[in-house]
């Protein structure tokens, strides 16, 4: 940790949040100022390279000034009345849980910020691409950085223009019903989600989420939050996505260019789950209490779900997409971080957001290597690549094929990377749910998430085969190999997911202490 000053974290914690909506009005402007290169598309492009870079400086420095030994305090704090009337402030403050996901997200925009710099996006133009780019970053940050429930409901819906418009303009073939269903799916979801919130607001009297945490319910009535968990719960469960409202994902990112399918798996589903914790954990605990075992069942109907559709997929003769197919690993992943949020236990919760961290690392690097495939190829199709005999990357392009297979064994769970921690630890939850929850219903669904991860196993393993392996035709054409700007956007993602996998403990110590105040009978 380095000793900064209250102050600056607080300015650094703002120009996370504002920072990138500059950019994004500096991107529309006739020249990035100080910018200049051998085109106006170039330098526009370089122009989101610079901003998202200092976003995630600012991010790394806000990091490293965090006091490390209160993970469980809200840093950072800015608190100004913005709509006296209905008591609404601007309140922006980081703990332990929020922090990851900060940087995770100023980290994945810097990098597809790169790669787009390097591999421009083809589509219109490209200062509307940086802009929405910088706008959906800043959406995002706003989302882990906020502190009251309506500022939370406003950068919750200001990503979805963004990423919309990156689907129907810059997206591949079928992009125009793939946006649409995004939108329309989100939207009805916040709706709902947006009538949960001013409820438990207006009955507990404040919008502050801190406060409503504190208060662990007591304001509320059980039926008040039993309804508050319903409807904010059904809006959170369409960004996860969960089992069955998660049907507008495979389109979406089978239709999305690389960079939007990055930012919609590794940050994008994230938005969901932190609000299952950050909002209805703290604040509608009895609420929640009920729910649970449904949230739990739905769970891990998505994991063997998720599984048993990538195994169809990964199949010979399928004719199945690769995007897809790692759409559908993700609605399995996310399956796992549903179940130890619904156990209610540190160990579960911990888990959930330890696998929410992981899956964004090693799904993004996922994404990332399509697209350089895809690229290469012209396809993302597996029976085009494998042919009769595997699509034989090791041969063709053995850096690119040991990347897409230690991204693919770190899907799997494979003990060391950081795919392993969150999914166990979830099992582990459910093994010992929290006070109130059947225990014989949780080991159930521990049992049947246990059998997911050998589904996901297989189904990764055979990717692996089809598209790694196999001899190389002599009338093969040339593959390059990963280039130097790839190496530059995929590496961090690749150090991170071995870092995480064997030091745990720098994640889960930032977790553990804010989450035990979070739940429950938590100390405050």
């Amino acid at each position: 940790m380095i000793d900064i000053n209250e102050s600056v974290m607080q300015f650094l914690l703002a120009f996370l949040v504002v920072g990138p909506l500059l950019g994004a009005a500096a991107a529309l402007l006739p020249a990035p100022p100080g910018l200049k290169g051998k085109s106006p598309e170039q330098a526009v492009l370089r122009h989101g390279v610079t901003v998202t870079g200092a976003i995630l400086l600012a991010a790394l420095v806000l990091a490293l000034g965090f006091d490390h030994d209160q993970p469980s305090t809200m840093q950072a704090t800015t608190d100004i009345s913005w709509i006296p009337a209905l008591d609404v402030r601007i309140h922006l403050g980081t703990d332990g849980i929020s922090l990851p996901l900060l940087v995770l997200t100023a980290l994945l925009t810097f990098l597809s910020a790169l790669h787009s710099y390097f591999k421009p996006p083809t589509g219109p133009s490209p200062k509307a691409f940086v802009a929405l780019l910088l706008v959906l970053e800043s959406g995002t940050l706003a989302t882990f950085a906020v502190l009251d429930l309506i500022l939370f409901f406003v950068a919750f819906e200001m990503v979805l223009i963004p990423m919309y418009f990156l689907i129907a303009r810059w997206g591949g073939e079928g992009r125009a019903e793939a946006a649409w269903k995004f939108i329309l799916y989100t939207l009805l979801g916040s709706v709902v989600m947006l009538l949960g919130l001013l409820l438990i607001g207006i009955e507990a009297g404040t919008f502050d989420m801190v406060a409503l945490a504190t208060d662990n319910g007591r304001s509320l009535t059980t039926s008040v939050q039993v309804i508050a968990v319903l409807a904010i719960g059904i809006g959170l469960a369409v960004k996860t996505p969960m089992w069955p409202l998660h049907s507008w994902l495979p389109d979406a990112h089978t239709a999305a260019p690389t960079v939007g399918s990055v930012l919609l798996a590794g940050v994008l589903l994230k938005m969901g789950t932190y609000g299952f914790v950050r909002i209805l954990l703290p604040a509608a605990p009895d609420g929640f209490r009920t729910f649970a075992p449904y949230l739990a069942a739905f769970a891990v109907v998505g994991i063997i779900y998720g599984s048993l559709a990538c195994l169809a997929l990964a199949g010979r003769g399928a004719k199945g997409d690769l995007k897809r197919l790692i759409a559908y690993s993700s609605v399995g992943h996310m399956g796992f971080v549903l179940l130890g949020i619904a156990t209610m236990t540190p160990t579960g919760v911990n888990g959930a957001l330890f696998a929410n961290v992981a899956h964004g690392l090693i799904t993004g690097l996922l994404f990332f290597l399509v697209g350089g495939l895809k690229d290469r190829t012209g396809s993302t199709d597996l029976d085009t690549l494998a042919r009769e005999t595997g699509a034989a990357l090791y041969g063709r392009a053995p850096r690119l094929g040991g990347l897409l297979a230690f991204a693919a064994v770190a899907s799997l769970g494979l003990p060391g990377l950081a795919g392993f921690w969150g999914e166990m630890l979830a099992l582990f939850g459910a093994f010992d749910p929290a006070e109130g929850l059947s225990r014989p219903a949780f080991l159930t669904f521990m049992a049947i998430g246990a059998f997911g991860t050998l589904l996901t196993a297989a189904y990764l393993l055979i990717v692996v085969r089809r598209v790694c392996m196999g001899a190389v035709p002599q009338d093969a054409p040339h593959l390059t190999d990963v280039r130097s700007y790839e190496f530059a956007a995929w590496t961090p993602l690749v150090v991170l997911t071995v870092v995480a996998g064997l030091w745990p403990g720098a994640l889960l110590g930032l977790t553990d202490p804010a989450v035990q105040q979070l739940l429950p009978g938590g100390t405050r």
